[in-house]
């Protein structure tokens, strides 16, 4: 990609699947990546695998449901690379009893609204200073296919993705004259390690069956999806929703 030497970026979400894939992306293309996450352990394993590898990353611990803790991050990567220009917004869950709306119970929704749609208005406060203070930058959202799938299983988690939606198109309309780019990237299946554990070979195996490809998504798919965003390529890429997804959902 071009213009991605020498940028600087948080990966929120980033010790493991998506998040990790991304991070792992945007140093090999030149990068230096702050990688948030609650499970810290496993963010600095992921940013000592990077900087083993010849890249530039550091770990911290990150709430994204908290506002302190989000402009701490951000901070974090001004303090040891000097600034930021992009952020990947990639915090998702809370689907832990979210079922159908006449059963789905009320605190289910408010955790899910916490972490798929509060903590990415949180990222975007934190980190939309810092990037006009830079001279423009890129705020990449991780929504779902669930936001327009219209799933009967569940209804809290595609309802708090969806709201990632308009919060990207306010930011590109607002500030797109700032050099601020807002996009959101949906997922298909992506086949990530919390996913394996929680799906069935049968589920699977339907799954592939649905999408007309050959296979059903890796992390690196959505990485690369990520660093196009992030990267100069994407320069003229604002206020839209792709779905990466193999084909699941053809949208316009």
């Amino acid at each position: 990609m071009r213009g991605l030497q020498g940028k600087v970026g948080v990966i929120a979400g980033g010790a493991r699947g998506i998040g990790a894939a991304t991070a792992r992306r945007l140093a090999e293309e030149g990068a230096s990546v702050v990688i948030g996450d609650l499970l810290a352990d496993q963010a600095e394993e992921t940013a000592n695998a990077i900087r083993a590898a010849g890249g530039k990353a550091i770990a911290v611990m990150l709430d994204g449901t908290d506002a302190e803790s989000q402009a701490a991050i951000v901070q974090a990567a001004q303090d040891e690379f000097g600034g930021l220009d992009f952020y990947h917004s990639n915090l998702a869950g809370g689907t832990d009893g979210d079922i159908d709306a006449l059963n789905c119970p009320v605190d289910v929704l408010e955790k899910s609204f916490a972490i798929n749609s509060k903590s990415h208005f949180l990222a975007t406060q934190a980190a939309l200073p810092a990037m006009l203070e830079r001279g423009g930058g890129a705020m990449i959202y991780t929504s779902s296919g669930a936001a327009s799938g219209g799933a009967p299983w569940q209804v809290a988690y595609p309802m708090t993705k969806n709201a990632i939606h308009p919060l990207a198109r306010h930011v590109a309309a607002k500030w797109g004259k700032q050099g601020i780019r807002a996009n959101v990237i949906c997922p298909g299946l992506v086949l990530t390690e919390a996913v394996k554990l929680h799906l069935t070979d049968e589920y699977v195996e339907r799954g592939l069956k649905a999408v007309p490809h050959t296979r059903l998504g890796a992390p690196e798919d959505i990485a690369a999806a990520v660093a196009f965003l992030a990267s100069d390529d994407g320069a003229w890429v604002n206020g839209q929703v792709w779905h990466v997804n193999g084909g699941a959902q053809m949208r316009d």
